[in-house]
C-alpha cells in the first residue's frame, strides 16, 4: 500500500513538472547559437527516441519603418523589418516513459528542446519590383540574418533603395519580398544510442525543414500635378529675334493653380522675357504661350536644348516646381539674298579689268 500511495505522489510530482514546463516552455531560449546547433549531421532515426511532437512554427512578417509614400522621381531606402510571431500551440505524447525517472527526465529536456521550433534560422531576403516604373538598386538588394526568434527584433533594418520614374502615375504598387530559412521541424534524443557512432556527448538530434515565402511591401505613390511638353513650334534664325510657341500639358493627377511657364537659355540664344502666366491648369489640360528668343549673329545652325519648368500652387496652396522638362528647337543660317548693288560693282570692275588688258594688247600689237 505504502508502495502505491508513493507511487502516486512520484507521479503527481512529475506532473507539476511537466504542466510547469509546458506552460514556461514558449518563452525558453535556449543559448545555443544556430552555428552550433548544427555543427553535425544528426544521426539517423534508428540511433533516436522520440517523446513529444509539438505543433509550430516561426511566422515571419514585414513591415517598413518610416512613410510608404513617395513622388514621381524619387528615390528613397527603404527600411524594412522583419519579425517573428511563431508560437507553440501544442504538445502531444509520442510514446510513454513509464515510471523510469531517467526516461521521465530525458522527456523533459526534449520538450525545452522542441520549444526552439518557432526560430527561423539562416534567412535571406531579396526585394523585387514588379513594374519596370520602380527599381530596385542592385546592391542594396539582398540581406541576410542568422537567426530571428519570435518577438525579438534585428538590431539593425534591413535597408533597400529604390527609384520611381518620372512618369509613374499615381497609385499603390507591392513591392514583393522574397524570404528563405529553416527551422527545427523535428527533436528526437538520442538516449545514449550516439556512442555506437563516436559521438559520446551528443544528447538529442535537431532535423531542420526549408521555408520559401514571398511577403509583400506596399507603396504609394502621391497624386500630384504633373507637366510634359507636349508640342513645340516656331525656328530660330541666326541673328534675329523669333517667337516660339511652347505648349504644357498637365498629365498629372491634381490641377496646378496659378502656374507659371519658364525658360532657361543660354548663349548664343537668349530670351526677352522667360516667364510666361499658364493660370490654373486642369489634369489633362494644355496651354501655349510664346517666348521671344534672340540668337546671335554667326551662331552654329543646329538644334539647341533648353531647360523649362513650371512653378504653381499644390492642393496645400503651397509653391511647387515641376521636374525639368527639355525643349528642343532649331537654329538655321538667314538665306543669302542677291545683292543688286554690289554685283553691278563687280560687273563693273570685271568690265574695267578687260578693257585694260585688251588695252595693252592692242598697244603691245602697234609697237610690234
Amino acid at each position: 500500500m505504502n508502495v502505491i500511495y508513493s507511487n502516486i505522489g512520484s507521479l503527481k510530482k512529475y506532473t507539476v513538472i511537466l504542466v510547469v514546463c509546458i506552460l514556461f516552455s514558449i518563452s525558453f531560449v535556449m543559448t545555443v547559437s544556430s552555428v552550433s546547433a548544427k555543427e553535425y549531421l544528426p544521426p539517423t532515426y534508428e540511433y533516436t527516441d522520440n517523446f513529444y511532437k509539438s505543433y509550430g512554427e516561426p511566422d515571419i512578417y514585414v513591415s517598413v519603418l518610416g512613410d510608404i509614400e513617395f513622388e514621381r522621381g524619387e528615390t528613397a531606402t527603404l527600411e524594412v523589418v522583419l519579425s517573428n510571431r511563431g508560437v507553440i500551440y501544442g504538445f502531444k505524447a509520442d510514446q510513454d516513459v513509464g515510471t523510469s525517472e531517467t526516461l521521465h527526465e530525458i522527456s523533459l529536456a526534449e520538450l525545452e528542446y522542441e520549444t526552439m521550433r518557432t526560430t527561423a534560422y539562416g534567412l535571406k531576403a531579396s526585394l523585387v519590383s514588379t513594374t519596370e516604373m520602380i527599381k530596385v538598386d542592385p546592391g542594396t538588394n539582398s540581406h541576410t540574418l542568422d537567426k530571428l526568434s519570435p518577438g525579438v527584433l534585428p538590431e539593425y533594418p534591413m535597408q533597400f533603395t529604390i527609384t520611381l520614374s518620372d512618369n509613374i502615375p499615381a497609385g499603390t504598387y507591392i513591392l514583393e519580398l522574397p524570404v528563405s530559412y529553416e527551422y527545427q521541424n523535428d527533436v528526437r534524443m538520442t538516449v545514449g544510442e550516439t556512442v555506437r557512432i563516436g559521438k559520446p556527448d551528443l544528447d538529442h538530434a535537431s532535423y531542420y525543414k526549408n521555408v520559401e515565402k514571398t511577403l509583400q511591401i506596399p507603396i504609394i505613390v502621391r497624386p500630384e500635378a504633373n507637366f510634359e511638353v507636349s508640342n513645340v513650334t516656331g525656328t530660330l534664325i541666326s541673328g534675329s529675334t523669333n517667337l516660339v510657341n511652347i505648349t504644357y500639358t498637365n498629365v498629372g493627377e491634381l490641377p496646378a493653380e496659378d502656374a507659371v511657364a519658364r525658360v532657361v537659355v543660354m548663349k548664343p540664344l537668349s530670351v526677352e522675357r522667360s516667364t510666361r502666366s499658364l493660370g490654373t491648369m486642369q489634369p489633362g489640360e494644355s496651354k501655349t504661350v510664346s517666348f521671344s528668343i534672340s540668337s546671335e549673329i554667326n551662331s552654329l545652325e543646329k538644334t539647341y536644348g533648353i531647360d523649362s519648368e513650371i512653378k504653381y500652387l499644390d492642393e496645400d496652396g503651397e509653391d511647387a516646381f515641376s521636374d525639368n522638362m527639355k525643349v528642343s528647337l532649331e537654329l538655321k543660317e538667314p538665306e543669302r539674298k542677291l545683292n543688286i548693288t554690289g554685283l553691278a560693282l563687280t560687273g563693273i570692275v570685271i568690265i574695267l579689268i578687260i578693257l585694260v588688258v585688251k588695252n595693252r594688247r592692242k598697244n603691245g600689237s602697234d609697237d610690234n
